[in-house]
């Protein structure tokens, strides 16, 4: 079918940029024109920035166990059982959607990025073999990542960042490894060329004993939190430009325990806490944003002593994400914070604990459902 009667290419256009993802990829079965209009370049990009403009379908994306209700171990709260990712609705926090391994492995798996829809999932515990997926649920379609030339290294150490670079119009994935030795080695996977590309130029001040915590992406730019002992420092990688710069972090942020980075307001932020503040029984968080000029310091987020919660990051929503821990049942009730008004919203929401080690991590997640990845 060259068209469909009755519309122009611009009128049918229009009307469909308005619908949901899911929608349209059924209506790419609907005949060749269809399926070239909403697979191009253009729909796919004009889809994504409309739905970043109107914040459409954005979900919460939680590991959690698969029964709320299920009965715990007295003995070991934390053990690990049936872990799940799910989406739950922003606004009513019902669970919608689970979702599975889309190579239909039952093994857990971690989620190590997303952009834009797309999810970079690998091995809960990465080794120099992990296979990376680059993953769309909303679309069902994933690429898994060739192996790269450093597979066959024994890495002490690898850290693991996805998302994408408008730039170079391309979506990456980044390793940052380090060897017994002290070697650090850097490595960019292209989407775009489906290859790896290893970093020559490190600069010689990465070359050190250093200890990764957490990390960000941001408009192709990796930003990590390095522990180098005395100081704390944050090292940002242009995945486009092969550029790294080091950010000293405040005098005030003296440990790594209770520290988060993350966006908020399209700027890189940090959160620090949480410890008593001068007003008594209460706690807070400090709160700073990196610019031109060095680290900016916003008003604190302060709250009730009694209510125990910790920072886990910020949605997109510019929400804060806090979590309360329920120690006798190895879990955390999640909620929603917002920052300039200090309102909370309870979520219902339950995250499971991953224990990796001496540490045991929560992961929660904002995620919009896009189209993002289907003209690749």
């Amino acid at each position: 079918m060259p068209s469909t009667p009755g519309f122009n290419k611009e009128v049918l256009m229009d009307i469909l940029l308005r619908l949901p993802p899911k929608p349209l990829i059924r209506f790419l079965c609907a005949c060749k024109f269809w399926n070239d209009l909403i697979s191009s370049s253009l729909f796919v990009t004009t889809h994504l920035n409309l739905n970043a403009t109107r914040r459409d379908n954005i979900f919460l994306l939680c590991l959690h166990h698969q029964d709320f209700e299920r009965n715990f171990d007295v003995d070991d709260p934390f053990v690990k059982q049936d872990l799940q990712w799910s989406l739950f609705s922003n606004e009513t926090f019902e669970q919608c959607f689970k979702l599975k391994h889309p190579l239909g492995s039952i093994e857990h798996y971690g989620i190590y990025g997303s952009s834009n829809g797309v999810l970079c999932i690998s091995d809960e515990i990465l080794k120099p073999k992990s296979r990376i997926h680059i993953w769309n649920p909303t679309i069902g379609k994933c690429r898994t990542v060739p192996l790269s030339i450093t597979d066959d290294t024994k890495f002490r150490y690898i850290a693991l960042q996805f998302g994408f670079h408008p730039e170079v119009n391309d979506y990456k994935v980044v390793r940052m490894m380090c060897t017994a030795n002290k070697a650090f080695a850097v490595e960019v996977y292209s989407l775009a060329t489906n290859s790896w590309k290893m970093i020559e130029d490190v600069p010689p001040w990465l070359k050190c004993t250093w200890e990764h915590h957490q990390g960000t992406f941001f408009n192709g730019v990796t930003y990590t939190i390095i522990d180098k002992c005395p100081i704390i420092t944050i090292v940002s990688f242009d995945s486009g430009s092969e550029k790294f710069e080091e950010f000293v972090l405040p005098d005030a942020i003296c440990g790594t325990w209770g520290l988060h980075i993350g966006i908020y307001k399209e700027q890189i932020c940090l959160l620090y806490g949480n410890y008593c503040c001068e007003e008594e029984g209460m706690d807070k968080n400090d709160f700073w944003v990196l610019q031109k000029k060095g680290w900016k310091q916003l008003s604190p987020f302060v709250f009730s002593s009694d209510r125990c919660y910790s920072t886990m990051g910020i949605s997109v929503d510019d929400e804060l994400l806090l979590e309360k821990n329920d120690f006798t049942v190895g879990a955390a009730d999640l909620y929603l914070c917002n920052y300039e008004s200090r309102q909370i919203r309870e979520t219902g929401i339950k995250l499971a604990y991953m224990r990796y080690g001496q540490n045991e991590l929560l992961f929660a997640i904002t995620y919009v459902e896009t189209l993002g990845f289907l003209d690749y």
